[in-house]
This record gives C-alpha cells, sequence and structure tokens, in this order.
C-alpha cells in the first residue's frame, strides 16, 4: 500500500506568531490527570492560566487543549527540542546545501502500522523554526489506526526550516505513536471484560503530559498526573507508617480532600484498609486466583487495580477477575517508536 491510496485531507494555513512571542510566559503549566483519569474526578480538566496564551497559532493551540494538553507547556518543549539540537547554531548541513528561497512540502509517512499520537506538537516544532507562514495538510487523527505508506500529516514551508524541524518533529511524534501503539494493544486484549488499562508514574521526564496524552489516544486511561493529585501508599510508606492502616489514616487527616489508593501484597491487608476508607486497592503481585478473591472480598466497597506479572497473555484472565485496572508500566517506560519518517517532495522555487 502506497501514500497515493488514501485521500488527502483540506490544507490548512497557519499564521505564526513571532518566536519568543508568548505573553504570560512566567505562569506554569497546569497539573491534573486529565481525561480519562481513574484514580480523581477531573482536577486536571482546567488550567491554571489561559492555555492559548502562547506564540503557536491560535487554531493550533486549540486543537492541543481540546486534547487535554496545555499548549505553553507543548510549547516549552518544542523550544527545548529545537535549542538542543540547534546547540547555539545553525542546521549546517541543511544551510550549505539548500538554496534559502527553496520552498517544498513533507509528508510525515508511516513506515508501520500502529496508532498515531502527537500530530499536532510535530506541528508545534515545526512552527517555531518556520520563519515564514507554512501550510498543513492534516490527513489522520491522533488515535487513528495507520498502515504502512500512510501519509499522516503534510506540511509546505521553506525546505531550510523543514529539515531543521524535521527530527525533532519526528522523534516527539515517533515516541507518542508508539506509546499509543502500545496502549492499543492492551485495550484490544482488554475489549470486552470492563476493565481497563491504567499507566504509571513511569514516564521520560519533562514529557509525561505528553507521554499520558497519548496513552489516552490508545484507548488507556490515566493514573495520577503527579504526587499532588492522589495518594498511593506502597510498602516503603507502610513500613515508615507503622503499618497499611496507619498510613491510611495519617494521609486521610493531612490531605482529607484527596483520593487515596492503597497498595496491598496479601489478602489479610484488604479489609483493614476497607475498614478506614480506602477508594481505591492495589493488588501487587497476586495471582488471577488470588485477584478473585480479592473481589469476591471486597465485594464493590473500592475499586481494585492489578500490577504486577501482567503481559498480553494474560490481561483477559485478570480482566476476567472483576478487577477495574490493569496497572502496566511499560506503556511509557519500554514501548518501542513507531517508525514515521518525512518524504520530502521535490521543491519549487518561490
Amino acid at each position: 500500500m502506497t501514500s497515493a491510496d488514501f485521500p488527502r485531507a483540506t490544507p490548512v494555513e497557519l499564521t505564526l506568531l513571532p518566536f519568543g512571542s508568548r505573553p504570560g510566559e512566567e505562569e506554569q503549566a497546569g497539573g491534573g490527570c486529565g481525561a480519562g483519569c481513574g484514580c480523581g474526578d477531573g482536577h486536571g480538566d482546567v488550567f491554571e492560566h489561559d492555555p492559548l496564551e502562547c506564540g503557536l497559532d491560535p487554531d493550533l493551540a486549540q486543537l492541543l487543549a481540546d486534547g487535554g494538553l496545555d499548549p505553553v507547556q507543548v510549547e516549552d518543549i518544542a523550544h527545548l527540542a529545537i535549542e538542543e539540537d540547534l546547540d547555539g547554531g545553525v542546521d549546517v548541513t541543511t544551510v550549505a546545501t539548500v538554496p534559502e528561497d527553496a520552498v517544498a512540502t513533507g509528508d510525515f509517512t508511516a513506515r508501520e502500522g500502529g496508532t498515531v499520537a502527537g500530530l499536532h506538537i510535530a506541528e508545534a516544532v515545526l512552527s517555531i523554526v518556520c520563519t515564514d507562514e507554512f501550510e498543513v495538510e492534516r490527513h489522520v487523527a491522533d488515535g487513528d489506526r495507520v498502515e504502512p505508506g500512510q501519509v499522516l500529516l503534510s506540511v509546505t514551508t521553506r525546505t531550510r526550516d523543514l529539515l531543521t524541524g524535521e527530527r525533532s518533529a519526528l522523534n516527539l511524534l515517533c515516541r507518542l505513536s508508539g506509546v499509543a501503539t502500545a496502549a492499543r494493544a492492551w485495550a484490544d486484549a482488554l475489549e470486552g471484560t470492563g476493565a481497563a488499562v491504567r499507566d504509571t508514574r513511569k514516564t521520560t521526564p519533562g514529557l509525561r503530559a505528553l507521554e499520558k496524552y497519548a496513552v489516552r489516544c490508545g484507548g488507556g486511561v490515566n493514573h495520577r498526573m503527579s504526587l499532588s493529585d492522589a495518594a498511593l501508599i506502597k510498602d516503603n510508606h507502610v513500613l515508615a507508617a507503622g503499618g497499611v492502616a496507619e498510613a491510611f489514616r495519617r494521609v486521610r487527616e493531612e490531605f482529607p480532600g484527596v483520593p487515596v489508593e492503597v497498595e496491598v501484597d496479601r489478602l489479610d491487608q484488604i479489609e483493614p484498609v476497607l475498614a478506614e476508607g480506602a477508594d481505591l486497592l492495589l493488588l501487587d503481585n497476586f495471582t488471577p486466583e488470588e485477584t478473585r478473591e480479592a473481589v469476591a472480598l471486597v465485594a464493590g466497597r473500592a475499586a481494585l487495580e492489578s500490577s504486577g506479572r501482567l503481559t498480553q497473555d494474560n490481561a483477559r484472565a485478570y480482566a476476567a477477575t472483576g478487577v477495574d485496572y490493569l496497572a502496566v508500566g511499560a506503556l511509557t517506560h519500554s514501548a518501542p517508536i513507531l517508525d514515521i519518517g518525512l518524504d520530502l517532495r521535490p521543491e519549487r522555487r518561490d
């Protein structure tokens, strides 16, 4: 199958603001779990600032915000990626080989099948490099399944700018599409069971919001975005507090409005925690048989999440026990990239 087999979209022309013109630069990005969070109540849905207060094209910023991403944070990441690649200089290969007035169209094309995520993020990266307006054709949307040879996004702009931003845009697009593809494989494995695959905080530093967005694109749901969104009492907290129930009581007293999840690794730990009022229990390294016993014991008094020992081969066995979530850190810490490339069409001169 080739790119010619897929329909083309209507061009979208973006008008860019000058580099570094973002107002409100001192404001910080908002947190929260975002759409699909399983531990909270949507407290991440509202940004702490106007999400459109950035140097990105307003329409692109709105698309990012509609996806639960902070355009200000995306712009910051885009700047960081480009600045790292240029290291205070210029793209010496491109400047030497490409005429300054050359204009070209580049097609971001899938080299393998998977689920795509990060297309608007790739646009944001390119937009901060481009010195003139550029035209975008969006052929697919984040969350779509794509096939080898399928054109995902086409960008027409100055050739030098396109080539300078190519690798930074692809690094993010391939990474996020890989996460979305991994999440989709787990979501497919759980389809029809009533259980959902959920991510963890095992994310790339600085890219958590983007990677968790990619999980949502792949059909997964998000756990907490940060340590402040919800409490998760694990074995080290239990040791420090002197017991599971005591750890739970201390969190409730200190932060009464925060959702609390408690990790348990034995069936006899469940009842004391339930008696304290835990919102969710993390069943750590339980077998499917033990998980089934835990589900019967809890009897709907709290949500349940399985963690450890999970593979796509045994996912349905765990889901069949009645748990609500399967926690899979590999969605973000071990997902391979989805191979996507940029194919440059023949150049034209202004």
